[in-house]
């Protein structure tokens, strides 16, 4: 029987074939909780379903990224909390500056091709860049299944995305996926299993970017099949590879080379323009970072933009690497450097301002752009506070000017 590749996924943790809208019980292969969210979900483990215990210690993992390091004295109280869980239950656990869960459960080979990964942040969809079935539950399921080892989930609908040509210069993984936001809207694929084809080519951390972002459309998983530089890298099970002849719900198709750099503007993913439509606008705070765009890459493409050049007086350029690992690749070379002799703030490897608790809350009314995921009203601090979402290459052109700028302008 032809599937999709998130059938293929589920039917092979299932122990047998499975068809969308079923509904299904199964072992994920990992589990995992963030800083943020874990003290409720051991609270719930024990507390509400009295287990004190998780099932499987080697199923789950921990991470502290969210507000790392703690910016209070609750916050450090419950990461204490976590700490201690960890040591009782054997868990493996990432300490703080050591990076963002999702980026270091792809560095460590945790999340792989054909693993099923939950955790308990919405962008867990981006293990689907390796060619997993990642997605994201509320503290109470997360609790669950760590107390039981065992999730249930309904099969999902898949959609596909044929992408044909490749990006024009100037153009990245983030304006797809922005674009994408923009043709379907941010419920254009509620519960589905997007599945993006044609990108073979396309590098693993372009890869990242995107499919943290199917979240934003309301997808289940975003899933690319795992060829390319990932079937280099992993170990790709031989029952998993796409199927042209497995039936989608939904098909659609984008040709690249008609691909302009896009903005989404306050306060919706969706709301998105061609960058030409919102030139100039003033901004306070270029953030660079977070799960989306905060690799190596992304810190090397800003840095190529600003080598020799300094942010705007009025402009603030705050630094968030999404792991150690990529931090150190950015120090072996001159790109930090660069970035810092331009005027950037460096934090510590993690989520940093992205939810808004720590380094680097807006205020009020002031005005942000972000290689972020979400812009949505007090998304990073103030309610009165706007956030455009835009490209690295944007970013770092527009910490220059002070404005929303196209980088091939300068």
């Amino acid at each position: 029987m032809a599937q999709t590749i998130a059938e293929q996924i589920l039917s092979h943790a299932v122990g047998r074939p499975v068809e969308p809208g079923e509904l299904v019980t199964l072992r994920p292969d990992v589990i995992m909780a963030h800083d943020s969210l874990a003290p409720s979900v051991i609270s719930i483990l024990q507390t509400r379903l009295g287990l004190q215990h998780v099932a499987d210690p080697d199923q789950c993992v921990l991470v502290m990224d969210h507000v790392a390091p703690a910016s209070t004295v609750g916050t450090a109280d419950n990461q204490n909390l976590v700490r201690a869980f960890a040591r009782e239950e054997g868990i493996r656990l990432f300490e703080v500056g050591r990076g963002i869960c999702h980026q270091v459960l792809i560095e460590e080979a945790i999340a792989k091709p054909g693993a099923i990964v939950i955790g308990s942040d919405s962008h867990s969809t981006s293990y689907g860049a390796v060619g997993a079935f990642g997605t994201g539950m509320g503290s109470t399921d997360i609790a669950l299944a760590m107390g039981t080892g065992k999730v249930w989930f309904k099969v999902p609908e898949t959609l596909q995305v044929f992408v044909n040509g490749r990006f024009n210069d100037g153009v990245e993984a983030k304006d797809l996926a922005l674009f994408l936001a923009r043709r379907l809207g941010i419920d254009g694929a509620t519960y589905m299993a997007i599945e993006y084809l044609g990108l073979e080519w396309l590098p693993l951390e372009d890869r990242q970017t995107m499919a943290s972002m199917a979240i934003e459309l309301g997808a289940k998983a975003g899933i690319f099949p795992p060829s390319g530089i990932v079937a280099e890298r992993f170990a790709v099970p031989e029952w998993l590879k796409f199927d042209p002849q497995a039936k989608a719900a939904k098909r659609i198709e984008i040709d690249l080379a008609e691909l302009e750099p896009q903005v989404a503007l306050p306060h919706s993913v969706d709301q998105v323009v061609d960058l030409s439509v919102i030139a100039g606008q003033k901004i306070d705070v270029v953030f660079l970072g977070t799960c989306t765009n905060g690799r190596y890459e992304d810190m090397r493409q800003a840095a190529d933009i600003l080598c020799g050049r300094q942010i705007a007086a009025s402009t603030r350029l705050i630094v968030t690497p999404a792991s150690r690992q990529e931090l150190q690749r950015a120090i072996t070379d001159d790109t930090l450097a660069v970035l810092l002799d331009a005027g950037a703030t460096l934090t510590t490897p993690g989520c940093g301002p992205c939810m808004g608790r720590h380094q680097g809350t807006l205020g009020k009314d002031e005005v942000c752009l972000s290689t972020g995921n979400r812009n949505f009203r007090g998304r990073m601090g103030h309610p009165t506070s706007q956030i455009f979402l835009a490209s690295p290459g944007v970013a770092a052109a527009s910490a220059i000017t002070g404005q929303i700028t196209d980088p091939r302008d300068l």
